[in-house]
Parts: C-alpha cells; sequence; structure tokens
C-alpha cells in the first residue's frame, strides 16, 4: 500500500489515495468546500492540506473547528498520529478565556469548538493575522447563526486559507451558497460513492425499512390525538390564520411565529394585541402540543407519551397555561389519559429494536451496533429493555448530549469521550445515541446502525447512515410503524438525498457560462472542480 511522503506528515502513517491526493492539492490553493461521503477520508484530506500550510507558513499556526468536544479530541489524537508539527492545543468552553489566550501563542497548531473561538474573536482575544489555515469539519453547520458564521466571516479578505468538510451539504442550492458565501468557498470538491476513483475504497451498505404494525390500542390512541389536533386546526381556520387543507408541522410553526411577532408588535405600541390573536396562539400551541403527542404514541412508545402527558398535568392546575389547560381539557386528550391507565402493551418498534440488536450479536458477537432514536426518554426505555434481556453478549449504553433543562443533564463532553473509547475496545457494544451521534465518530468497525424511527433531514439521515459501511460491508435498518407520519418522513429523506445528489452532479455538469473548470491530467467527471460563480439554480 503506498503511503504519503511529505516533509510534515510521518512516513508511512496515511494512505495515499488519489482521490485525496487531487482535492487537497486544489483546496491548498483556493478556498474550497470538499463533499465526501463518510468513511472516505475527509481527516486525510484536511491532513495533508494542514501539513502543506505548517511547510509553506511555519511561523503561523493552523485552526481545526470541530462541533463537539469528542470530535476536537478525535482531531487532536489524529494531528498528533500523522503530523510532524507543534503539539496541539485544544481549546473548548472548559478552559477559562483567560487561560485561552495564554495558551494562544503562534506558530501552534490549535484545535477547537467553534463556541470558544467566536467568544474569543468578538472580545478580540484571537490572532486573526497569525492564522495560515482554517479547517471547518461538518461544516454544513455553516448557516443561521452557528458559530461557524461569524468565525469565516471574520477570516475572510486575510489571506487565510479555508477548508471546509462535509459528507452532507443539504438538498437546496440556496444552503449550499449560505455556506460558501458565510465561509469565503470559491470552489466544490464533490465524489460519490460510486465515482470510479472512489469507489475502489468504499463498501456497500444495505439499507432495509423495517415495517411495524401497530396494536389496535395504540391506533386509538393516535386516532383521539389527531381528532384534538384538527379540532384546534379548525379553530384556526376560522380565526383566519390557517389555510384549508392539511398543514404540515413546518406549516403549524410559521402560523405561531407570525402570530408571536403580532403580539411583539402591539406590545412595542404599547397596546395589548387582539383577543383573537391571543386565541389563535393558543390554538397553534394546543395543536403542536397534540402533534408531539401523537408522534409520541405512534412512533416512539406509549411509557414516553404517558410521562409527556404527566409533565403536562404537573403543579398547581390555576398556574397552568391557557395551552396546557386546552390541551389537558380537550375531551378526547381527557380520554386518552383515561385509556392510558389501562393501556399495559408498550409500542412494537421497542421489541422489534431490541431483537435486531440481539440478533445481530448472536451472528457476530465481535460486532458493533449504534441505535439511532431521537428522544432521551425512547434511547433510555431502550437500554433498559436491552438490560432486562439478559443476555451477556449485549453490553448497550445510552449516548446522549448535555442538557440545561429537566431533570437529566444528559452526559458532559469528558463523558461522552470516555463511552466512545469504551466502544471502540469493545467494552461496549451498543451505542444508544440521539442525534449527539451523528457526526463525527470515528468507529470504522461498526457493523449496524438501526433508525429507531426515520428522521426528514437528508444530512441528518446520511450522518446516521454513514456510521457504518467504513471498514466493510455494513447494514442501516430503519423502523417504520404502518400508517404512521413515519412512512412520510421515510419517503421525505429519500426524495431529499435524491435532490442533493442531482443537486451536486447538475453543479459540476453545468457551469453556465461562468469561469472555466480547471484543467490538466485527465480525470473523471468526479474530479471535475466547480468555481461557485457556476452554480446553476437547482430545483428546491
Amino acid at each position: 500500500m503506498p503511503t504519503v511522503e511529505h516533509p510534515r506528515i510521518r512516513p508511512g502513517a496515511l494512505e495515499d489515495r488519489t482521490y485525496q491526493a487531487d482535492i487537497a492539492r486544489r483546496a491548498i490553493r483556493d478556498n474550497t468546500l470538499v463533499v465526501l461521503p463518510t468513511g472516505l477520508g475527509k481527516t486525510a484530506i484536511a491532513i495533508r492540506v494542514i501539513a502543506e500550510a505548517l511547510l509553506e507558513r511555519p511561523s503561523d499556526s493552523v485552526l481545526v473547528l470541530a462541533p463537539t468536544r469528542p470530535l476536537v479530541d478525535q482531531h487532536a489524537r489524529s494531528i498528533v498520529e500523522f503530523l510532524f508539527s507543534p503539539e496541539p492545543v485544544v481549546l473548548t468552553g472548559a478552559i477559562a478565556p483567560g487561560r485561552r489566550a495564554e495558551l494562544v501563542r503562534p506558530p501552534q497548531v490549535i484545535v477547537a469548538t467553534p463556541q470558544v473561538v467566536a467568544n474569543d474573536l468578538l472580545k478580540g482575544g484571537f490572532p486573526l493575522d497569525r492564522v495560515s489555515l482554517v479547517v471547518f469539519d461538518e461544516a454544513h453547520r455553516a448557516v443561521g447563526d452557528y458559530a461557524y458564521v461569524a468565525i469565516g466571516r471574520s477570516f475572510q479578505d486575510r489571506g487565510t486559507r479555508i477548508l471546509a468538510m462535509t459528507a452532507s451539504p443539504g438538498a437546496r442550492i440556496e444552503r449550499v451558497r449560505e455556506v460558501a458565501s458565510n465561509l469565503g468557498i470559491r470552489r466544490i470538491e464533490h465524489r460519490s460513492a460510486s465515482d470510479p476513483d472512489v469507489l475502489p475504497y468504499t463498501h456497500s451498505i444495505q439499507v432495509e425499512p423495517v415495517k411495524v404494525a401497530l396494536p389496535v390500542e395504540v391506533q386509538r390512541l393516535g386516532i383521539l390525538l389527531r381528532t384534538a389536533v384538527a379540532r384546534r386546526l379548525e379553530e384556526l381556520r376560522r380565526l383566519g390564520v390557517a389555510p384549508p387543507g392539511e398543514i404540515s408541522r413546518r406549516e403549524l410553526l410559521a402560523i405561531g411565529q407570525n402570530l408571536d411577532r403580532q403580539i411583539a408588535a402591539a406590545r412595542h405600541r404599547g397596546e395589548a394585541a387582539p383577543g383573537a390573536v391571543w386565541a389563535a396562539r393558543t390554538a397553534q400551541a394546543i395543536a403542536m402540543k397534540g402533534n408531539h403527542a401523537v408522534e409520541l404514541a405512534e412512533t416512539q412508545g406509549i411509557e414516553g407519551l404517558r410521562q409527556y402527558l404527566a409533565r403536562q398535568s404537573e403543579g398547581d392546575g390555576a398556574r397552568r397555561s391557557p395551552a396546557v389547560r386546552g390541551f389537558l381539557g380537550d375531551p378526547d386528550v381527557a380520554t386518552v389519559l383515561r385509556e392510558l391507565d389501562r393501556v399495559t402493551l408498550e409500542h412494537p418498534k421497542i421489541a422489534r429494536a431490541v431483537a435486531i440488536v440481539s440478533d445481530e450479536m448472536a451472528r457476530n458477537p465481535e460486532a458493533r451496533v449504534i441505535l439511532f432514536t431521537q428522544y432521551r426518554q425512547t434511547a433510555e426505555k431502550l437500554v433498559h429493555e436491552i438490560e432486562q434481556r439478559g443476555d451477556p453478549r449485549l453490553r448497550a449504553v445510552r449516548f446522549v448530549g448535555q442538557s440545561s433543562r429537566g431533570a437529566d443533564g444528559g452526559m458532559s463532553q469528558k463523558e461522552q469521550a470516555g463511552i466512545l473509547d469504551r466502544f471502540r475496545r469493545g467494552e461496549v457494544n451498543c451505542l444508544v445515541a440521539t442525534s449527539v451521534a451523528e457526526e463525527g465518530l470515528d468507529i470504522p468497525s461498526t457493523d449496524l446502525v438501526v433508525l429507531y424511527e426515520p428522521v426528514p433531514d437528508e444530512i441528518r439521515t446520511i450522518q446516521r447512515r454513514g456510521r457504518t459501511g467504513r471498514a466493510r460491508t455494513g447494514r442501516a435498518l430503519v423502523l417504520i410503524a404502518e400508517g404512521t407520519r413515519d412512512e412520510g418522513m421515510y419517503r421525505a429523506a429519500l426524495a431529499k438525498e435524491r435532490r442533493m445528489q442531482e443537486m451536486l452532479e447538475r453543479v459540476e455538469r453545468e457551469r453556465g457560462g461562468g469561469a472555466p473548470v480547471e484543467t490538466g491530467a485527465p480525470r473523471s467527471r468526479a474530479s471535475v472542480q466547480t468555481v461557485l460563480s457556476e452554480f446553476p439554480d437547482a430545483p428546491p
């Protein structure tokens, strides 16, 4: 196996792959967004570009940014493993600002979470002019008010090279444009797993939907809760704030935001908002609560629904908000509360998920499995059920993020890093994880990913699925409750992912009369480099 030869890269440490070398060579010359499937070596590309920056500008620093502490630690380990470089300095929120200022002394390699760098930039405590390269990992986050945006804008027009990396930039050209604009990106380097120069290094991922039939008792709870939601949607229509026909969750959220703006505008004028506006806002909030209850009943579990309704019922009734009083006072919600006292079954997804994990361990005792779910209470329930199974081959642990709400404070980033180390060593072989595990897990031996529910977001779907199929063929199973929103979410995720691939391919194929595509040695379609100004408009 050929390895990379470079004065700053440790001999024999890094496999020499042609597509990685091509991408790195171009990224050294221009601010580049690299879109590469998970497991195909975005870190290796970053190492090549960092090595060149250290060689060309040895008196300046390199800044590597990653959204989570475990991923920051992972990048720091990679730099030590692959590079002859100054000892990497790790900056996170656990280090006081004054101490961070003392640690930043160019030249060095700094690996940091974006929030701390954004805060230090705001206070003028970060040496902008002494940074030759900034690497943005999980660059699709560079939208809205995320800290990547402020950092990217701070470094633009300073001669600092920018390398941004992601497995999934999104399905809409507008989002890619926003990421590129915020980070100062001029060129896109995209590869898919089927491209000729990448294909020898890929491993297939078998994606299989697993349909689960809902018991009649659970179906009835869903019908009652949907009726409660429909009652509030009809009220919103009567008040003139909702259109006829079906109303999606996103549209319902937008209605609430519009009503909040009306209330804020009235308050700014020193007036009270009209009673109809307040009535509509209450109806919208009740509908949102009902929608959440439907989702818990139909796609998560009865225990999760029971806990949610119990939280709504807590405290003195007189002190509850109008929305909570209206929700609990709905006749169909009241019926659900009564029937829950008699329901002893659990959602069939739980037993199916546990059986899938158990079967995988029986087939391959050395396997690693990640079981994703949206909700912490579902993760807790799944771990409990796996433990109750009493199978010594199954060593499951919950893997969740931090939280400032409720009694469950979640896990610190130090605890997360410790669990990942145990997972790599095989002390734990099943992570039951929420979205915190979607990004940056460097675990090449993961054999199976189970999605307890589909998510209608192509970025998150790709990130979750990409936890498997790295070192060998992997499997991804998606549990779908029949006749529920699971089915629509699954279809939506597939459609958005197709649009993302079509958009990226169109970006490369159509130059639209802009600057010419760089030429050089013959290469596949996948190796075409696209100038940002050449982007065509893509369909939504």
